[in-house]
């Protein structure tokens, strides 16, 4: 399958063409007509301007499509498992069973071997020779003492060495065919079974009793092989963590599998009629960044498990025994990053598996099912005590996420794109359809802020005068008042503010709908977005990693865990927050706001290291478009049927804050060029705003 879209420029020849050429061509175009009384210049211009990028399938082929569609999840991974064979070699090197001999032509002496034999090999080596020593001390299990012997000096430096088994075949059958060269490595090694049967001597050397039939064999299982399993699996799971070590848990988790429980005179170093077992060159990769596991990053597979230890010690250790408050917060937020990307993984599954429609249904309801269900349950949380700092975090969070979402994303995306591509492109026309939403949605949603600092009551709290008054009536002199902000009486409230608040909400989702028309339907030219036809190839179909029902299972499981996940967080947020040298403000535009948004981050990175810096940009806009046309109406839709107190009215600070970086992020796109000098004016800012937000005073009563 081969996507067209087209870059932002087009050549001069294309624009010297006649207008009869035009409109032959303009239907061409996404299926778009021309009206009769409109030329097709542009359209024109823009098929000239098109380049191919091909996709492995229609799976793919649609993801792609649905990257550029404004609404939708912008996605990275690959939704449909890549044929191995088109893989480049360095990722196939990433899924090797490390049981290939290959000649090896560079140096085993380097900083990931070095640092194995400091973190790994002594102690795994120790761990053998002190098995090998219990299993001589029995007698019966001289031989696994001897063999544990031979593996204690193996793991403790076993890089351009390698463990094979023994082919019992070629001195039991003459006809057997079995050497080095001709063997199958990817064949299954043949593990002992208990039903084996005595194969009749053809050699005329003596039988050997089964495997099962040996006091050796129960000896080494009962005494030699648990210990022994248990430094493998430790050393499986701490290199599996530090996931540029995989090699090493796949030696570690290959040995228990296979290489111990093969009798121990059918382990060899190497010989003419043995198969590779185990054979392991580096200890680290620094491409493991890439492995998957099911379509799902490593990463996040990693982290996953953070969510049942959140769990755990939240739910059960009450009373902080054995966690602190700060422990049970920074676990249970760091836990939400991986439900963030299954998240976003099963939104992207369904809406490339399905039509237009389900996608665009699926992509607006879990679409910002992270972020909401953590400001309910704040907010929740936050009415049910009594403590209206709650939701002054939750509207540091919504700003945090707008500001980063503004600034930090695209800016980051720019600095480390650019230091790849000089200069890279954009299509300015839809970014600049995205920028107009911008300027609406932060518009509406500062409305009532507005409005309530125009007609408000200005009250000041502790004045004081120069002459030392107590701002009495009979001080004189000027006063000096902290603590100054906009009451807004209830009636003033009840009567203006709220049916502004509740119109605000209403037009916001309208706009955004009128936004997806017109993006996605009337003028979906704009992105030159198309899908060509197949490509005869020799893979028939896509094996997707995940069904559309499994992706829907995953994604309500997803969403539940948040929930419990942010649950935890709010309930254990307080000690944070009473911290005296930390404004509320700057937890809740840092932390809260911007760890659930950590896989759009890394996603927008990788697009931009593709040169495809329109969806990083994308990335970021779509985030803080649905921000204040989505999540803020569904807020107050939320408070209208329950009232947990939470009003549209935001600091000074938010609302400035806000607007400066709406402005200057629009006048970083005006000419659609960017570079790394540009990504870094904005990523500046936004830690000068950060820099504000840290030297703030906590919001009043907090």
């Amino acid at each position: 399958f081969k996507m067209s879209i087209s870059s932002p420029h087009s050549s001069e020849s294309s624009r010297r063409r006649r207008p009869t050429e035009h409109t032959q061509s303009c239907g061409n175009v996404n299926n778009f007509i021309c009206p009769i009384h409109h030329t097709c210049d542009d359209g024109w211009v823009e098929i000239q301007s098109k380049r191919i990028i091909s996709a492995e399938n229609e799976v793919e082929a649609n993801k792609l499509v649905n990257n550029y569609r404004f609404g939708f999840r912008k996605w990275k991974s690959h939704v449909t498992e890549r044929p191995f064979e088109d893989r480049s070699e360095v990722v196939k090197e990433l899924y090797s069973e490390l049981k290939v001999i290959k000649p090896h032509t560079g140096h085993l002496i380097t900083c990931g071997n070095i640092a194995y034999l400091f973190l790994f090999g002594w102690w795994v080596s120790l761990a053998y020779f002190l098995v090998s020593m219990l299993m001589f001390i029995t007698v019966i299990g001289l031989p696994y003492g001897r063999l544990c012997l031979k593996l204690s000096c193996y793991f403790l430096w076993p890089f351009g060495k390698s463990i094979h088994e023994v082919l019992r075949c070629c001195e039991q059958a003459p006809d057997c065919e079995c050497n080095v060269e001709e063997a199958d490595d990817n064949s299954p090694v043949l593990l002992p079974s208990p039903t084996e049967m005595p194969i009749p001597d053809f050699s005329g050397q003596p039988q050997q009793t089964p495997y099962w039939h040996r006091f050796s064999t129960y000896a080494w299982l009962l005494l030699g092989y648990p210990p022994l399993v248990v430094v493998h699996s430790l050393a499986c799971f701490l290199s599996w963590i530090l996931v540029f070590t995989i090699p090493v848990s796949k030696m570690n988790a290959r040995t228990i599998r296979v290489i111990l429980l093969l009798p121990p005179e059918d382990v060899s170093r190497q010989g003419c009629e043995t198969r590779a077992l185990l054979c392991c060159y580096h200890a680290a990769n620094w491409y493991y960044y890439k492995f998957t596991v099911d379509g799902i990053n490593v990463f996040a597979v990693n982290l996953l498990p953070l969510v049942i230890v959140a769990m755990v010690i939240g739910y059960i250790d009450r009373e902080n025994q054995y966690a602190s408050s700060e422990v049970k917060f920074a676990i249970a937020i760091c836990s939400i990053i991986p439900l963030s990307y299954y998240i976003g993984m099963g939104i992207a599954s369904i809406s490339a598996q399905s039509n237009f429609a389900v996608g665009a249904v699926v992509n607006a309801s879990f679409g910002s099912i992270t972020e909401l269900t953590f400001y309910i349950t704040a907010l929740l949380r936050g009415h049910r005590a009594g403590n209206p700092c709650l939701q002054e975090v939750v509207k540091a969070a919504l700003t945090g996420t707008l500001l980063g979402c503004i600034l930090f994303i695209p800016g980051i995306c720019m600095i480390i794109g650019g230091l790849r591509h000089s200069e890279q492109t954009f299509n300015s026309r839809s970014t600049g359809v995205s920028s107009a939403l911008l300027f609406i949605s932060v518009g509406g949603v500062f409305a009532p802020t507005l409005f309530s600092k125009a007609y408000g009551n200005l009250v000041c709290d502790a004045c004081t005068n120069s002459s030392g008054g107590n701002g009495t009536s009979n001080s004189s002199g000027p006063f000096i008042c902290h603590n100054c902000h906009y009451d807004l009486v209830i009636i003033f409230f009840s009567i203006l503010v709220r049916p502004l608040v509740y119109t605000v909400s209403a037009l916001l989702p309208i706009a955004y709908i009128i936004g997806l028309i017109f993006t996605l339907k009337t003028h979906s030219h704009i992105y030159n977005i198309r899908v060509g036809e197949r490509q005869e190839t020799s893979h028939h179909g896509a094996v997707v990693h995940w069904s559309r029902w499994r992706s829907l299972v995953i994604l309500i499981m997803a969403t539940v865990l948040t929930s419990v996940c942010a649950d935890l967080v709010t309930e254990h947020i307080q000690p944070i927050l009473n911290q005296p040298n930390i404004s509320q403000y700057f937890i809740g535009v840092t932390v809260l706001a911007m760890v659930p948004e950590i896989p759009e981050i890394v996603n927008g990175i990788q697009f931009a290291l593709q040169n495809n810096i329109s969806l990083s940009l994308e990335v970021g806009i779509c985030i803080a478009v649905q921000v204040c046309m989505l999540q803020i109406p569904i807020l107050v839709l939320f408070n209208s049927f329950y009232d947990v107190g939470f009003v549209l009215l935001f600091s000074d600070l938010h609302l400035w804050a806000s607007i400066f970086s709406v402005i200057l992020v629009n006048y970083i796109f005006m000419d659609g060029k960017c570079d790394y000098f540009q990504g870094t004016a904005l990523v500046i800012n936004y830690f000068i705003l950060l820099a504000l937000y840290f030297y703030a005073p906590s919001p009043a009563g907090c």
